[in-house]
Formats: C-alpha cells, structure tokens, sequence
C-alpha cells in the first residue's frame, strides 16, 4: 500500500491553506463590521447619558425655581385668613 504522492499532498495543503486564509480574511471583515456597530453603540449611549443628565439638571433646576417662587403662597394664606377675621370682628362690633 503505497501513500499518495507528496505533489498531491502539497497541492492539497496549499488548497487547504487558501481556504483558510479566506476563511481568516471574511472573520476578520466581520470582526471589523462588529467592531464599528459596538463603537457607534457605545457613542451612541455616551449621547443619550449626556443628553439625560442634561435633562436631569436642567429638570432640577425648574423644581427649585418652583419651590422658591411658591414660599410665600402659604403667608399669603395666614395673612389673608387674619385679614377676614379682622374684617369679621370688625362688622361684628359695628352692629
């Protein structure tokens, strides 16, 4: 039993070799495609964190613009219920 021939041997390996090097070369072009897709992904929610805590703060800020344009509401209030009472007492001794 004779081995094949080492020139079919070689034009074999040297088959083998250049579907492996294709093989290599379309993985590498995917890892390359994968590789863009994730670097815009992750640019993408760097934006999307930036614009949030924008968002966040400029949200913050209008709270406390609220909180402080309504202090004076819960004086008025009292003041106003004083008033009405000072007016009540008053139409009451006038009768």
């Amino acid at each position: 039993m004779a081995g094949p021939e080492p020139s079919a041997v070689a034009v074999e390996l040297e088959r083998l070799r250049g579907v492996t090097e294709a093989g290599f070369a379309r993985l590498d072009g995917r890892l390359d495609v994968v590789l863009q897709r994730t670097d815009r992904a992750e640019a993408d929610v760097r934006q999307l964190r930036e614009d949030h805590d924008q968002d966040i703060a400029e949200l913050r800020a209008a709270v406390e613009d609220l909180r402080r344009g309504r202090w004076p509401l819960p004086s008025v209030a009292a003041l106003t219920g004083i008033g009405a009472l000072v007016v009540t007492l008053w139409e009451a001794a006038a009768r």
